[in-house]
C-alpha cells in the first residue's frame, strides 16, 4: 500500500477527490440558473418531505457536530447526546405550534416573519443575528472541521488553504442554483454521511473489544445520559432548561434550519420532513457520540477532543474505507457550508437590500444574493482558521448561542401564545437582553466573577427577557394588528384542526407520528439514562 505519513493512503486521497468533484458537479447539474427570488432562495416552495428531512439533517449534522460530538463525548460521555435527542420534542413542538403560522405567513426568512409579529426593528435585529452567528459560528466551525481532516490526511498545505478549497467547492454550486442545488446536494449528502459514520461506529466498537470489554473500561458515569446537577458537562437541571432554550433557537428560529421547512411546498410536507430529521437525530448516538466514548478505550491519552474522530478515521480504517468515510465527511462540511451560505445571504438579500428598495426586480435581487454570498464566505474562510483559539469546539459552539440567543427566543416563543405582546415590549427586550447577555457573558467568562454552566445562563436570560417583554407589553399597550393576530395560536387552531385530522389516514396523520418518535426517543432515553 503507497501511503503518506499520515495513513491516507493515494487510493484514499483519490477516492475523497472524486467524491468531492462528483458532488460539485451533480450541485451545478441540478442548479437552475432561473431569475426568480423565490425559485433561487426557497426552492420554489416546491420541496418534499424525505428532500426536507435529509437536508435538515445533514445541514445539522455537519463537519462541525461530528468533530465537536466525538470530542465532548471523549471529555464528558454520552451526555452530550441530550443535545441530540431533545432535537425530536423540539421540532415536534415547532410542527404543532409554529410551523403552520410560518409557512402561512409566505414569509421568505424569519426576521421577516419576526417583523409581521412585531416590527421592523425585530426584523433588522434578529436578521443581524442570525448573519452573525451562520458566518461566525456555522459556516466558520464547518470549514475549520473539514480542513482539520483534510489536513491530517494531507499534512503539507496550511490548513487556510484546506479551508480556502472546500469554501470554493461549496460555494460553486450553492451561487449557481441557490437553495434548490442546496437541498438537491444535500439529499446525496446525507446518505454518504450516514454510511460513512456507520463504517466509523462498527470498526471503532470491534476493535475495542465489544460492549463488555467497554464497560470494563469507560468510567460508568460516562456511559450514562442523566448526570448529576453539579456535573461539568450536561448537569440534569441543563438539560430540563438550557438544552430546551438552545434547541428552540437552532431548530425554530434560526434561518440556517427553518429555510428547509419554509421551501417545502405544503404545511404536510414541512411537518413531515421536520418529523424525519428528528427520526434520522435518533441514530447520532450510535453513529458518532458512542464511537467518541469509545475512543477512551483505543487511544485515551489524545492533546485535543477535537482530534477524536479524524483519528478513528486515520488508524482504524483500512486503505478505501478510509476514503470513502473521508468522503462523507468532506460532504458533511460542503452541505453545511453550502447552507448557511444561503441563509445568510437570503436574510441580507430579502431583510436589508429588498427593504430598502423593495422596487428591485427578481434578476437583480438573485444577483444581489449571489454576491452576497460570494462575500461573506470570504469572512467565514478568513475567521475559520482562528476557532482553535477558543478551546474544544463543542464549548465554542454552545456557548455563543447561550449569550446570544434567548432574546430571540423570548419574542418568538411569548408572542406565539400571547396577543398582549407588542412592538415596544419587542424592542426593549432587544436592547436590554442583549446589554444583560454581554454583561453576564464578561462577568462570567473573562472576569470569572462567576461560575455558571452556560446551560443555567441560557433560562436565567431567557426568564428575564420574557419579564421584559411582558412588563413592557403591559406598560404601553397596543392592539394587536390583523397580520399580528393571525400569527397567534388558540385552542381554537388546534379544534380546527382535529377535524380536518379526522378524513386523514392515522399512518399519514403527524400527530400519531410525532407520538410515535416521542415512544422511541423514551425508549433510547431509558435505555441509556
Amino acid at each position: 500500500m503507497s501511503a503518506l505519513s499520515t495513513g491516507a493512503s493515494v487510493l484514499d486521497l483519490l477516492v475523497v477527490l472524486a467524491c468531492a468533484t462528483g458532488m460539485v458537479g451533480f450541485g451545478l447539474a441540478v442548479s437552475r440558473r432561473k431569475a426568480k427570488a423565490e425559485e433561487y432562495f426557497l426552492a420554489a416552495r416546491a420541496s418534499r418531505w424525505p428532500e426536507i428531512g435529509l437536508a435538515l439533517f445533514a445541514s445539522n449534522i455537519s463537519s462541525t457536530a461530528i468533530l465537536g460530538l466525538a470530542g465532548a463525548a471523549y471529555v464528558m460521555g454520552i451526555s452530550v447526546y441530550d443535545y441530540e435527542w431533545s432535537a425530536g420534542v423540539v421540532l415536534i413542538f415547532y410542527c404543532v405550534f409554529l410551523l403552520p403560522f410560518v409557512l402561512r405567513s409566505r414569509a421568505y426568512t424569519m426576521p421577516e416573519f419576526l417583523e409581521r409579529r412585531y416590527d421592523g426593528r425585530a426584523r433588522l435585529y434578529f436578521a443581524a443575528l442570525n448573519v452573525f452567528l451562520n458566518v461566525f459560528v456555522d459556516s466558520a466551525a464547518a470549514l475549520y472541521c473539514g480542513a482539520l481532516v483534510c489536513r491530517m490526511l494531507l499534512p503539507g498545505p496550511p490548513l487556510w488553504a484546506f479551508v480556502a478549497v472546500l469554501a470554493g467547492a461549496a460555494g460553486l454550486y450553492t451561487l449557481a442554483g441557490g437553495l434548490r442545488a442546496v437541498i438537491y446536494t444535500q439529499a446525496v449528502q446525507a446518505v454518504l454521511l450516514i454510511a460513512g459514520a456507520l463504517t466509523i461506529a462498527i470498526t471503532t466498537f470491534v476493535r475495542a473489544g465489544g460492549w463488555h470489554a467497554i464497560t470494563q473500561g469507560v468510567d460508568p458515569a460516562m456511559l450514562s445520559l442523566i448526570r448529576p446537577a453539579g456535573d461539568a458537562g450536561v448537569p440534569w437541571p441543563g438539560l430540563v432548561l438550557g438544552i430546551p432554550v438552545l434547541g428552540f433557537y437552532y431548530w425554530c428560529t434560526n434561518q440556517y434550519m427553518v429555510q428547509q421547512t419554509l421551501s417545502a411546498r405544503s404545511l404536510d410536507d414541512g411537518r413531515g420532513g421536520a418529523l424525519f430529521a428528528g427520526l434520522l437525530k435518533l441514530s447520532v448516538l450510535f453513529l458518532m457520540i458512542l464511537p467518541g466514548t469509545f475512543a477512551l478505550v483505543l487511544f485515551p491519552r489524545l492533546p485535543r477532543p477535537d482530534l477524536v474522530y479524524p483519528t478513528l478515521m486515520l488508524r482504524l480504517l483500512p486503505q478505501g474505507f478510509l476514503g470513502l468515510v473521508a468522503a462523507g465527511f468532506v460532504a458533511a462540511t460542503m452541505a453545511s457550508v453550502a447552507s448557511t451560505l444561503n441563509s445568510a445571504a437570503t436574510i441580507l438579500t430579502m431583510d436589508v437590500v429588498k427593504r430598502l428598495a423593495p422596487d428591485l426586480p427578481d434578476a437583480r435581487i438573485v444577483r444581489m444574493g449571489r454576491r452576497s454570498m460570494a462575500g461573506l464566505l470570504l469572512v467565514a474562510v478568513m475567521w475559520a482558521p482562528q476557532l482553535p483559539r477558543f478551546g474544544t469546539l463543542w464549548q465554542y459552539l454552545q456557548a455563543m448561542l447561550a449569550y446570544a440567543v434567548p432574546p430571540v427566543v423570548a419574542l418568538v416563543l411569548t408572542g406565539t401564545f400571547w396577543r398582549g405582546a407588542n412592538a415596544a415590549g419587542a424592542a426593549a427586550t432587544l436592547l436590554l437582553g442583549t446589554v444583560c447577555g454581554v454583561a453576564l457573558f464578561l462577568a462570567n467568562v473573562p472576569l470569572h466573577l462567576l461560575h455558571l454552566h452556560f446551560l443555567y445562563v441560557a433560562p436565567l436570560l431567557l426568564a428575564l427577557d420574557t419579564a421584559i417583554l411582558i412588563v413592557v407589553s403591559a406598560w404601553k399597550r397596543q392592539p394587536a394588528s390583523a397580520v399580528a393576530a393571525a400569527l397567534i395560536w388558540t385552542p381554537a387552531h388546534y379544534r380546527e384542526e382535529t377535524e380536518r385530522l379526522r378524513a386523514v389516514a392515522p399512518w399519514r396523520n403527524y400527530r400519531v407520528q410525532a407520538v410515535g418518535l416521542l415512544i422511541l426517543t423514551a425508549i433510547v432515553v431509558v435505555i441509556f439514562r
